[in-house]
């Protein structure tokens, strides 16, 4: 059995914007911060690349940044 339904062809119920979307316009973008070392305290420098590390400089002991520690980390891993 089949059963039609009505369907209500008003547009005074409509849901876009004014310009079509049913998104809501983004607000301000913040600019991109400069390029280069992040601002803070001093940091130290890693002892293999001389990059800025994640560690201020009073940081005692050997320094590396996160890219020469994750290889580091794989070397010691990996040397059986």
């Amino acid at each position: 059995m089949r059963r039609l339904v009505d369907v209500d062809t008003d547009d005074t119920h409509d849901t876009h914007d004014t310009n079509g979307s049913y998104c809501e316009a983004p607000g301000p973008i913040a600019p991109a911060p400069p390029a280069g070392a992040a601002e803070g305290p001093p940091y130290a420098e890693c002892v293999l690349c001389r990059e800025p590390t994640e560690y201020p400089e009073s940081t005692k002991g050997a320094t590396l940044c996160p890219v020469c520690a994750w290889q580091e980390a794989g070397r010691t891993a990996c040397s059986g």
